[in-house]
């Protein structure tokens, strides 16, 4: 019963957005797909809360804010088998975020962004780290191609300075009516020893703040973790809410 409330509270807090009109209002820019970060940012003032649902019961719940007119500040944590009957609830050390919109973009140049993410997945309490590396400090482009709504990100990131290992990861998304976007990711590119990830999702833009995804990770992901455990396709639930101070 306590973790379905604590569930319940989670939903809560994201309950306003399903009150507010659509109107004519045009939906904010997305600053993230599934994993992969986009360089759009929040507004001066702007305010992003989301929450996701992962494996095993997990939730993720994050804040981010527009603290200056380029400058996005956030922090994450997660909460281990807080849904469902697993026990004992864990919860994560939180993890920041940081990003910095250098460029806005050109004809032909994607606008450009430098940030800091260090949220992993799946925790390993034993070797105290995360199984999946956060991304750590990153630079990621994004651009409109093609045609009207189909977008291009893409970047490169150093999650780890102990070994210094450059990764590399490419998304790319198309947004019908700014009502529903479909999403794909190609993630944590060029070394064999952490296998790159395939992920796909779909976001509905339910109000002009407020989207629901529903995604799968590591699609048709096999074998095992250095720990032993298995390395399995994941099915997420994401929320996000978008306002401004």
């Amino acid at each position: 019963m306590k973790k379905l409330n604590a569930a319940l509270i989670l939903l809560l807090a994201c309950a306003p957005a399903w009150a507010l009109d659509k109107g004519d209002a045009p939906v904010l820019p997305d600053v993230e797909m599934i994993d992969v970060p986009t360089a759009g940012i929040l507004d001066y003032y702007g305010f992003m809360f989301k929450t996701r649902f992962y494996s095993s019961g997990g939730v993720l719940g994050a804040l981010n804010f527009g603290v200056l007119e380029r400058l996005n500040l956030g922090a994450s944590m997660t909460v281990d088998r807080l849904v469902g009957s697993d026990s004992p609830i864990k919860m994560r050390r939180p993890e920041i975020q940081v990003r910095f919109r250098f460029y806005d973009g050109g004809y032909y140049i994607p606008a450009l962004a430098l940030g800091y993410d260090g949220q992993g997945y799946y925790y390993d309490s034993n070797a105290k780290k995360y199984m999946e590396k956060g991304r750590g400090l990153y630079v990621t482009g994004s651009k409109e191609i093609g045609v009207p709504g189909l977008a291009l990100h893409g970047g490169f990131n150093v999650p780890d300075f102990d070994n210094n290992y450059l990764f590399g990861f490419l998304g790319l998304n198309y947004t019908l009516e700014e009502k529903v976007a479909f999403m794909a990711e190609y993630d944590n590119l060029f070394h064999s020893d952490d296998p790159s990830r395939l992920n796909l999702g779909t976001r509905l833009y339910i109000t002009p703040y407020f989207q629901l995804d529903l995604a799968v990770r590591g699609l048709g992901r096999s074998g095992e973790f250095s720990n032993g455990a298995d390395r399995r396709t994941e099915r997420i639930v994401q929320m996000r809410y978008n306002t401004s101070f």
